[in-house]
């Protein structure tokens, strides 16, 4: 060791040997000033110990007692301005080893953990590690609830400013942290435990105080930060918030709780933080200690001190004093050790010795820790009641000053000291030493710990609770240095009165005093850490500053007594024993003394590297090692010796063992080899036995499985004969029976058609008698008389109130009295006051003096509260340096800090102004990013929503082609008269049905016109161009059908000759036939002149602006393009009746055997063969025709008269409304009793408008119960055309040859491939079965969703398989049509458009599934994959099926409204829900609403059970989730709409009642989505301006708060439906009030700014953009099967 240069590794060396040799316990010390190295040093010294003497179990001790580094480094280390990972704490580490010096446990004792650093750190240092450690790893899962964000954004890391260590990863080192905790021992949930603690601290310090004057303060209610902490340590919110503001004071016999400032506040919060950190270190290190304890006893230990180094700043304080007292009691022990009892011991041995002068640094230590010393002092301090740092320090220049050389008083302060270190001289700043010293923490703060949920944390605070005293804190190996000095609830006063003396520098000194102790038990050995420069400069090394600390520390001296004395010591009788090895028998004496001289004369010639002396010998450096190399050869020469006789015995023995098991071995093996031959004989003749017997076995089986498969086989032909014999006969029988029932049924038939066609004349002929009653009866009850009859209860309510004004005018007179009475009450007790205040003013004076006293009072606080602050300030400020130099190395090192902070200062706001540049660019680009997301979406939605309304109007369009088309070819192609009869029947219905609910909307017109909506499309010029061409298509097709028309006139003309018999009747019905046309003509001239003027109007002005809504052409051009749309409505219907009547006239004159289709027509016309039939037959129908045309005509003039009688009411109520404003502007301008006949007068005109209203509801009542009539009418005629179209189609051929399959028997199948077969010819007849005649009721209840859609696809697959793509696009395009065909029959039922919407989708996804392209590709199973297309790309197709999805959605959508409609604004606004809240009404007219609610209007339980069908019907169908929402979505903005738009034209709705009532029904349409599950299916919001104009009902509007929170809260609605809610705001009873017109001034001033539509209704006739997510199916398309009842058996599986 002497001749190598010095290492950490050496000296724990020669620690570890020491030990081993001497059988002394070792310590090595490790000292140096702050940064110097002495952490790294300890660490590589427990590594040495660790990797040489290993564990002596499996647990792994070395590997735990090095793990204990990175933890205690993370909880007590930080950095500072002079070391990057600083110890702010001082530990002894025990390192314990058995007998054979291998390593059994450790035991760590920790000192002076400086607290304050937890709230406050100076510039360029950081907090404790691990806070930061936490902070980086915040986003990790584990870590979310502790919410922690960036170390910037907690107070507690973020005051000095460097959050970041250069070349240190925050976040790795927590990683080793956990690690480290792991592999000690402490549990996952208790590390979550300590991070959370850890975490609430850090957010503790973001707690704010706001004062509340000069003695208290609040913290801010719902305080984001405490509440984090209360979470997090599992305590109460307005417990910890109460006493963070409130302390308690006990006195002897009472306990008061006072209010602290905001500054007492937060040194509170920050004591508290600080305590818990304390309590929690001690927790670590007790949990450090368990798991490195051993149970094993302990032989000997090495410990290891790695405590603070010596540290002066600018700005030193109490821990700064600590620390240098401990150096120096350290520094003492190395002079003791080295110096004094070095040179004592030479003396004691009487070895020459010239003594050596050293540093005696025991004059400090007595004025820090002797009697009236600096501790001394300072604990005496701590038990005044008001004693303070100023009055410490002046005791302390009283004291010391003057009197001890090692203490001064700096020049410019009166509150610091200095004190000569061993080192150098330190200033110390007296603020803050008492209370760091008192530790206090308020008892009641720790009392709300104690009580938390969170487990871990009550365990900090239970030693709380017990006195502590140096031996406890000894023999737990560490001593607890944060105590609460809060009065305890038990114990005895003398208890508590002692541990209050136990301050923080009495307890560290005592601690102090137990290392000295344990120091002085072991032999030490020193390590002195040298800074090598005091700017963490790497590879620069500072001459001077190297020698001035090997100068403090005494290393010089060292040198000195090193060169000059002997280190190593043995009396002679140790000597002897060690040596013995080295001496020969002959040169052993009695006398030991003599011995060990002989000895060493003979091995170390030298005599000057040893003494002897009086009982020891001593030896020079070197000298001892040389020694201990000559004992080791001598040893290791015996050990070789010894070694070569024991290995040559051991081989000998393993020879003889090796020998005598060879021949075991042979012995053994060759036994088994004989007993393996014998057993393989016997087996081979067994096996022979086995062979003879299973031959015969399998023979004879094989011979029994033939003989009984010939049995089933004949058994199942003979059975299969007789099953053919049976079915023959029973088909037979069968045929006979069902030719009976078809004879029977076909003169049920004709005799039910005969009285349906009576029942239905008499039917009109009484719905016209009726009519005709019902507009009398309407006449009658708008009459004068009607109303007098009404409003016979109002005079009697008019009576009353008349009654009750009378009487309140006599109850203001008596209060008139009683008022007069009062006043001369008054005046007598005036006069008694007036003498009281003389008396009081008297008091007054009184204390004003004692206010006086106060305020003098409150004046000496204010100047103690400036002194307080001039310390503080006083602080802040830079003090001259401590060091003294010399002068060129003061100005050399003043330089370069002042450059040094320069050049930081620069880098900062470089730093600073990148930071802030990218920040800014980030936001920029951020809001950039997000508003150009926002437009696309927009964009998005504008382009879907007018591609999907041109989609409508093309839909639209071309049914009304498709109409006319089939017109063209049923005049060509005449159809089965059968069928011909009841499509003219069918027809006529519907045109009529048509009609009416043409005229029922009509009527509605005026008050969708009142007012504009609130989103109108704009119209497209090429999409009018568009329109106006198809237009003139449709008048060609038009012609082109009256050409045909003519010339089947021409035919009928030609078969008049050949008619003898009804002469007149032809030539009338051919009159009749002409008059038609020449109708047709001018209505056809009349569409032409319209388009004429329309065309006109668009040339004359063809400026951009025509275009716009509003503009003169656009309004010409909707009216034209309306009234063009219901013209040809019209004259499409007329079209249809002459044509049926076209075909009826044919089929009478010319009835030829064309018809062989069916034998069931033919009967039906071989009965009809007398031309008396035919005739009476044919003038049946023309009169019925006649008779309904001339119904028609009198139903049309009848409505226009009822729509003209409806405007003119409509203008009148414009007027009525326009009257009453002008009536209440004048009552508001009358005196109070005439405003009570003006009252009076508008609740009469209130009755009369409620009235009408109910008119109005019972006529709309009644015209949906007609409605509904001719909806059931028509339905049953459908279901009827149905039923015989079914029987009609089935033969009796095929009745007959059908097979009946009595018994199913199982077989098993053959692996199919998904593909359904079916012939080219069988293709109409698939869609027939599969589309146009399938009922989606059975289909949805008794079959699998979308059954339909697999079915059509598989059949597409078999096509694509075989490569036709003729069949793929036939069957495509059939299916299209079809589905088109199948809307447009029964387009009004619910059910039928939600099941092809429904099958459409899956059409299209089905398509896509199995396209083959990746995208559609990633859900499917590895089958699936293979049943993809092979041939085609329908890419076009799946367009088109999306088109047609769109036009189908739409079609529901229409549905969903007209269903919806008549039940919204009844459920919603007129019926009472809540019973009660619409106040008091009169008692006539509650009953008449109650009777009516009864009878049939619509409740909200109405909707609620129609919207509860719709879903049940959609899922049902198995529509797609996605699909039900946006459905959803759209029918409550249908609703949201209608119901808002009544609100807003209605002045009785507009209530506070009402606005209740309106928020409860939305409430529940919001629990109906709750419980489907539908809430993210954005439908609430659509609600969303509903709810805020019934919020607007309900909220106050009178001051402008009101008005600002109402334009912050009614953001969904415009402008304008605002002011007019607030307009018609109509209060219901004597507690409401108008809305003043200031108020809406006001609001229309702080909404002029916002920028939306100025339409003041919605567009309820809105439909949202529809998407169609891909949702693939995980059915199996080989699995499906085909139910028999779809009557698809001509196709089959492949």
């Amino acid at each position: 060791m002497g001749d190598m240069d010095p290492h950490i590794f050496a000296v724990a060396e020669e620690a570890y040997k020491q030990m081993a040799r001497d059988e002394r316990n070792q310590s090595i010390i490790v000292s140096g000033e702050s940064g110097a190295g002495k952490t790294v040093s300890a660490k590589y010294a427990m590594r040495y110990f660790a990797t040489v003497s290993g564990s002596a179990s499996e647990a792994n001790v070395e590997e735990k007692v090095l793990a204990s580094n990175p933890i205690m480094e993370s909880i007590g280390n930080a950095k500072t301005t002079r070391n990057d990972n600083s110890s702010r704490f001082g530990k002894y580490i025990e390192i314990g080893f058995d007998k054979r010096y291998r390593i059994i446990g450790a035991n760590m004792r920790t000192y002076l953990l400086e607290k304050s650093r937890v709230v406050f750190q100076a510039e360029e240092e950081r907090n404790y590690h691990i806070f930061y450690q936490l902070c980086a790893s915040a986003k990790l899962p584990e870590f979310k609830m502790l919410r922690l964000g960036n170390a910037n954004d907690f107070n507690y890391t973020k005051q000095g400013g460097s959050p970041m260590i250069e070349g240190v990863d925050d976040a790795k080192e927590m990683a080793h942290t956990r690690q480290a905790c792991t592999l000690l021992g402490i549990s996952e949930s208790y590390q979550m435990g300590i991070f959370r603690i850890l975490a609430g601290i850090l957010h503790l310090g973001n707690v704010g105080f706001t004062s509340r004057d000069a003695d208290s303060c609040t913290i801010p209610p719902k305080h984001e930060p405490l509440c984090i902490f209360c979470d997090l340590m599992g305590v109460d919110y307005e417990e910890m918030c109460h006493w963070l503001c409130h302390r308690k004071l006990a006195t002897a016999t009472e306990t008061y709780i006072k209010p602290i400032s905001k500054l007492q506040a937060t040194n509170a919060r920050d004591a508290l933080a600080k305590h818990i950190y304390a309590k929690l270190f001690n927790w670590i290190v007790d949990h450090v200690n368990q798991a490195l304890h051993s149970s094993v006893k302990q032989h000997s230990f090495i410990g290891v001190l790695d405590i603070y180094g010596f540290e002066t700043f600018e700005i030193n304080s109490f821990e700064q004093f600590c620390i240098n007292y401990a150096n120096e009691k350290l520094q003492q022990q190395f002079n003791m050790h080295v110096f004094k009892l070095e040179q004592e011991e030479y003396m004691k041995e009487q070895i020459p010795w010239t003594l050596i002068d050293f540093y005696d640094n025991q004059p400090c230590i007595n004025l820090i820790e002797s009697k009236l010393g600096i501790l001394d002092l300072l604990d005496e301090e701590c038990k005044m009641p008001k004693g303070s740092d100023d009055t410490w320090a002046q005791k302390l220049y009283n004291t010391h000053l003057n009197k001890c050389a090692l203490f001064e008083k700096p020049r410019l302060s009166n509150k610091a000291f200095i004190i000569q270190h061993f080192a150098d001289k330190v200033e110390y700043q007296c603020e803050g030493f008492l209370e760091k010293n008192k530790d206090t923490v308020f008892e009641e703060q720790i009392k709300v710990l104690k009580s938390s949920k969170f487990k871990m944390l009550p365990e900090l605070f239970q030693d709380d609770e017990k006195a502590i005293s140096p031996t406890s804190a000894t023999s737990s190996g560490r001593t607890p240095l944060t105590r609460v000095p809060a009065k305890p609830t038990k114990g005895r006063p003398g208890q508590v009165a002692k541990e209050h003396k136990k301050t923080v520098g009495h307890q560290f000194r005592n601690s102090l005093h137990l290392l000295m102790e344990t120091l002085n038990a072991t032999t030490p050995h020193y390590v002195r850490c040298i800074k090598p420069n005091d700017f963490k400069f790497p590879f620069t090394f500072d001459e001077k500053r190297a020698v001035q600390q090997l100068r403090a520390c005494g290393v010089l001296e060292t040198i000195r007594i090193s060169a000059a004395g002997f280190p190593s010591r043995w009396t002679y009788q140790e000597f002897f024993s060690r040596y013995r090895v080295l001496m020969k028998q002959k040169d052993v004496l009695s006398d030991r003394k003599q011995t060990c001289k002989n000895v060493l004369e003979k091995l170390i010639l030298d005599k000057d590297k040893y003494q002897f002396g009086k009982t020891k010998i001593f030896f020079r450096a070197g000298q001892v090692a040389y020694l201990e190399k000559l004992r080791a050869d001598k040893l290791r020469a015996a050990c070789i010796r010894i070694q070569k006789t024991i290995r040559g015995w051991l081989l000998r023995k393993k020879y003889l063992r090796m020998r005598k098991a060879a021949i075991a071995v042979q012995r053994y093996v060759r036994g088994y080899q004989a007993r393996c031959y014998a057993k393989f004989l016997r087996r081979t003749k067994a096996a022979t036995i086995i062979q003879k017997y299973w031959r015969m076995y399998v023979v004879h089986r094989r011979y029994k499985i033939r003989r009984a498969a010939t049995i089933v086989l004949q058994s199942y032909l003979r059975g299969y004969l007789a099953r053919n014999r049976y079915r023959k006969i029973l088909r037979e029988h069968k045929a006979v029976i069902i030719q009976k029932w078809v004879r029977g049924w076909l003169a049920r038939t004709h005799y039910k058609r005969s009285m349906h066609a009576i029942i239905y004349l008499q039917c009109c002929f009484r719905r016209m008698m009726a009519k005709r009653e019902l507009k009398k009866l309407k006449i009658e009850a708008r009459s004068v008389e009607r109303y007098k009859k009404l409003h016979i209860g109002m005079e009697n309510k008019i009576m009353q109130l008349q009654r009750k004004v009378d009487e309140q005018n006599k109850d203001y007179k008596c209060l008139m009295e009683k008022l007069t009475n009062l006043e001369g009450i008054y005046n007598s007790e005036t006069e008694k006051l007036r003498s009281d205040l003389e008396r009081l003013q008297l008091s007054e004076e009184e204390a004003k003096v004692a206010t006086g006293r106060v305020l003098s009072l409150q004046e000496e606080i204010a100047k103690l509260r400036k002194d307080l602050e001039q310390t503080r300030s006083e602080k802040k400020c830079i003090e001259e340096h401590a060091h003294r130099y010399k002068q060129e190395t003061e100005q050399l090192v003043s330089n370069l800090k002042e450059e040094n902070t320069l050049l930081k200062q620069e880098k900062e706001s470089l730093n600073h102004r990148i930071v802030e540049q990218a920040k800014e660019m980030t936001e920029t680009m951020e809001k950039k990013l997000v508003e150009e997301t926002k437009q696309l979406e927009l964009d998005l939605n504008d382009e879907r929503l007018r591609y999907q309304n041109l989609l409508n109007e093309f839909s639209r369009l071309e049914e009304r082609y498709d109409d006319l088309k089939e017109e063209m070819t049923l005049m060509v192609h005449v159809p089965k008269p059968g069928h011909k009869r009841t499509d003219s029947t069918h027809s006529s219905n519907e045109s009529e049905y048509t009609f009416s609910s043409e005229i029922a909307e009509m009527e509605d017109i005026p008050l969708r016109t009142e007012e504009p909506t609130e989103k109108k499309v704009p119209l497209d010029m090429s999409l009018f161009l568009k329109l106006q061409k198809r237009v003139t298509e449709l008048e060609q097709e038009k012609q082109v059908m009256q050409d045909e028309l003519d010339r089947k006139e021409e035919q009928v003309l030609r078969s008049k000759a050949k008619e003898e018999e009804r002469p007149q009747i032809r030539g009338a019905e051919l009159e009749y036939e002409s008059l038609k046309r020449q109708e047709l003509e001018s209505e056809n001239k009349k569409l032409k002149n319209e388009l004429n003027e329309l065309r006109k109007a668009l040339s004359e002005k063809s400026a951009p602006e025509v275009t716009a809504p509003g503009a003169p052409a656009y309004r010409v051009l909707m009216e034209q393009l309306t009234s063009v749309s219901e013209e040809l409505d019209v004259r499409k219907e007329e079209v249809l009746i002459l044509r049926s009547q076209l075909v009826s006239q044919k089929e009478a004159i010319q009835p030829k055997n064309t018809m062989t289709d069916s034998t069931i027509l033919l009967e039906d016309v071989q009965k009809m063969k007398d031309k008396g039939e035919i005739a009476q037959a044919y003038i049946g129908l023309k009169e019925t025709n006649r008779l309904l045309e001339s119904q028609l005509q009198s139903q049309k003039r009848s409505h226009e008269n009822e729509a003209e009688a409806l405007r003119g009411e409509i203008q009148s109520l414009k007027e009525e409304n326009n009257r009453q404003q002008q009536l209440l502007a004048q009552n508001l301008q009358l005196p109070p009793e005439a405003r009570i006949e003006a009252s009076l007068q508008h609740e009469i005109t209130r009755l009369t408008n409620e009235n009408l209203d109910l008119m109005e509801q019972l006529e709309k009542q009644d015209k949906t119960v007609r409605k509904l009539k001719k909806q059931l009418k028509v339905f049953a005629k459908k279901i009827g055309e149905l039923e015989v179209g079914q029987m009609e189609n089935i033969s009796p051929g095929q009745i007959i040859d059908e097979p009946i399959r009595p018994v199913n028997i199982p077989r098993k199948e053959k692996d199919f491939q998904g593909m359904l077969e079916y012939k080219k010819e069988d293709e109409q007849k698939l869609v027939k079965n599969l589309i146009l005649e399938l009922k989606p009721r059975g289909v949805a209840v008794n079959l699998i969703p979308g059954l339909p859609a697999y079915i059509l696809f598989m059949c597409v697959r078999h096509a694509d398989y075989l490569n036709d793509d003729q069949k793929v696009r036939s069957l495509l395009t059939s299916t299209i049509n079809s589905i088109k065909k199948v809307l447009k029959k029964r387009g009004d039922d619910f059910e039928t458009v939600s099941f092809w919407l429904s099958n459409t989708c899956r059409f299209l996804h089905c398509l896509k599934q199995y396209s083959g392209e990746e995208g559609f590709m990633k859900h499917n199973t590895s089958r699936q994959n293979e049943h993809c297309l092979t041939n085609f790309d329908l890419a076009e197709y799946r367009q088109v099926l999306s088109d047609l999805a769109i036009q189908i959605y739409q079609q529901l959508v229409r549905v969903l409204e007209n269903i919806l409609q008549p039940m919204i604004v009844s459920g919603m606004l007129e019926h009472e829900t809540i019973q009660g809240v619409s106040g008091v009404k009169p008692t006539g007219l509650r009953k008449r609403t109650s009777s009516i609610a009864d009878e049939g209007t619509y409740t909200l339980d109405s909707i609620l059970r129609q919207l509860n069908s719709f879903h049940s019907v959609m899922c049902q169908h198995g529509m797609d989730p996605e699909l039900i929402k946006q459905v959803v979505k759209q029918m409550f903005y249908i609703v949201g709409a209608i119901t808002l738009n009544n609100l807003l034209l209605r002045k009785d709705m507009c209530s506070w009642s009402k606005g209740m009532q309106i928020r409860y029904n939305v409430s529940q349409l919001e629990e109906w989505l709750r419980d489907k599950n539908l809430m993210n299916s954005g439908a609430k919001e659509t609600l969303e301006p509903l709810i805020q104009a019934a919020q607007l009902l309900q909220v106050k509007k009178k001051t402008d708060d009101d008005a600002e929170a109402i334009c912050s809260m009614c953001n969904a609605l415009t402008t304008a439906q605002i002011v007019k809610v607030l307009n018609l705001y109509t209060p219901v009873n004597e507690f409401e009030e108008r809305v003043s017109v200031s108020f809406i001034r006001t609001i229309q001033m702080r909404l002029r700014d916002r920028k939306d539509s100025p339409q003041l209704l919605m567009d309820a006739k809105h439909i949202f953009p529809v998407t169609f997510p891909f949702n693939p199916s995980s059915l199996a398309l080989e699995t499906i099967q085909i139910p028999a009842s779809l009557g698809l058996g001509f196709i089959s599986r492949v």
